[in-house]
């Protein structure tokens, strides 16, 4: 398909994508719209930036248009479930604006962050588009203000990152109150083997899509890592930011404190910035992101949560400020960049602790990110320094890890000392060095240079934390 009139969807449809300046479908437009339109379930695997929301969006209101009926009360006949607000609220836009042309098409929108009463009298009549978070939706649910039986289409967007919010139970209770007659578009930009499952579950002889091969990052993007000590990621930020010609930044943090923590700093020396992340509001997260969508805004600071709704043309650089323990993460945080056939730039700061977090990275890529302008903090301390503190370094009163026996001397060799300067602000994913057991360390990397040293792991536990329950 080379044009978007070679799909047959209704002309009121065809009138807004022409408004819209679309002429040319993308590949995984092209091979999903056909499929869409003969109520085929399909698993649709694209990465970021690649038009998936039109992918489904556009056979969905071919649908509606051909097939008109009222919705009953508190129903929907479309149900689209994603991660997060920002993401949810733009298929909403999407929905609108490709549909802008047909009478009555009811679109409402289900997220945390404001005021339930509203989203409660907007279903009272039914809709024909629910565009929900999950957690919202089971709020809803469970105030009787929404119903879920009459439900035609269900769509799961960003359904790996549903998978690392910890979503895949409200997704399960969700699917339990749908009728089986239904039919299931499943997208995703990563096809973790979680997903797979779940999907195998859900849909009946899906049709599979793949536009690029699993777990690769965009081409047009160049990427490049800088390895440093963790004391050294604020100035290595603004150096950055001044030598490097930029348009719009996008930098990733892995906590909101982190996040807030990065914008006060880049203010102290002159650089304006603003944060987006779980804890602030939702018009507050609107406004940022309409401001950073405008130019007035050319710095913002984003957590993981939040990065998927970030559809922004223009984003020359994202600054993984720290790297994702999640290496799919990666993927969706450096398709921030490049997108609409621009080129892009992803430059990462690796200190020691995120070592590990590197190597999956590029194993689950299949490629070296290349290094550049490497700092000097990464060198370990002569493990035969003549420690006399019986297998401690001195480290502020911090105990290193290992231990003395066996007269090696230097068992606490592991990391450099920190002098008492260790920042924990903005790493909130792990516990606090100042009471923590040897053993609760032991998963965060592979320190090197280490004598006389037993890690340890408790039972069942994964090296890295993919399944917080996030709120959306």
């Amino acid at each position: 398909m080379t044009s978007f009139n070679d799909f047959g969807l209704a002309e009121p449809i065809l009138r807004a994508l022409a408004e819209e300046k679309y002429v040319t479908p993308t590949p995984i437009q092209a091979q999903t719209i056909p499929l869409a339109m003969q109520s085929r379930d399909v698993i649709g695997i694209a990465q970021t930036g690649t038009g998936k929301t039109a992918a489904f969006a556009l056979p969905i209101l071919n649908h509606l248009y051909t097939k008109r009926m009222r919705p009953e009360k508190k129903s929907c006949r479309v149900l689209v479930l994603s991660p997060t607000r920002e993401l949810s609220g733009q298929i909403a836009d999407s929905f609108r604006a490709y549909g802008r042309h047909m009478r009555p098409l009811a679109v409402e929108l289900a997220i945390g962050g404001v005021p339930i009463n509203r989203q409660v009298r907007g279903m009272a009549h039914g809709v024909e588009v629910l565009v929900a978070t999950p957690g919202r939706l089971l709020d809803l649910v469970n105030q009787r203000a929404v119903r879920l039986d009459q439900v035609e289409i269900l769509v799961l967007d960003e359904a790996d990152r549903m998978l690392d919010m910890g979503f895949i139970n409200d997704i399960r209770k969700v699917v339990a109150m749908l009728r089986k007659e239904r039919q299931t578009l499943f997208f995703s930009a990563t096809m973790p083997q979680e997903i797979t499952r779940l999907a195998d579950q859900m849909l009946r002889d899906p049709a599979r899509v793949a536009v690029t091969p699993q777990a690769t990052t965009v081409e047009r993007i160049q990427q490049r890592v800088i390895h440093t000590e963790k004391s050294g990621k604020p100035s290595l930020l603004i150096e950055v930011l001044k030598t490097e010609t930029t348009d719009r930044v996008l930098v990733f943090t892995r906590t909101k404190h982190g996040a807030d923590k990065v914008v006060r700093g880049l203010e102290k020396t002159g650089f304006f910035a603003e944060a987006i992340h779980g804890n602030k509001s939702q018009n507050q997260r609107e406004r940022v992101l309409a401001d950073f969508r405008s130019g007035k805004l050319r710095i913002l600071i984003a957590t993981d949560i939040a990065a998927r709704g970030i559809d922004v043309d223009g984003v020359s650089h994202v600054i993984n400020y720290d790297l994702p323990n999640i290496p799919e993460s990666y993927v969706h945080r450096i398709g921030r960049t490049a997108r609409a056939g621009a080129d892009g730039i992803a430059i990462s700061f690796c200190d020691q602790e995120e070592g590990a977090f590197l190597r999956d990275i590029e194993r689950m890529i299949r490629m070296t990110i290349p290094a550049t302008g490497e700092r000097q903090a990464h060198r370990p301390a002569p493990q035969n320094a003549g420690n006399r503190n019986g297998g401690r370094q001195n480290s502020g009163g911090r105990n290193q890890r290992g231990n003395s026996r066996g007269g090696n001397g230097g068992g606490g060799n592991g990391r450099p000392s920190h002098n008492g300067n260790r920042s924990h602000a903005g790493h909130q994913g792990r516990p606090s060095h100042a009471h923590q057991a040897p053993h609760q360390e032991a998963t965060t990397g592979e320190p090197r240079d280490i004598g006389n040293v037993t890690f340890l792991q408790r039972s069942g536990e994964p090296r890295r934390n993919a399944g917080h329950q996030a709120k959306s």
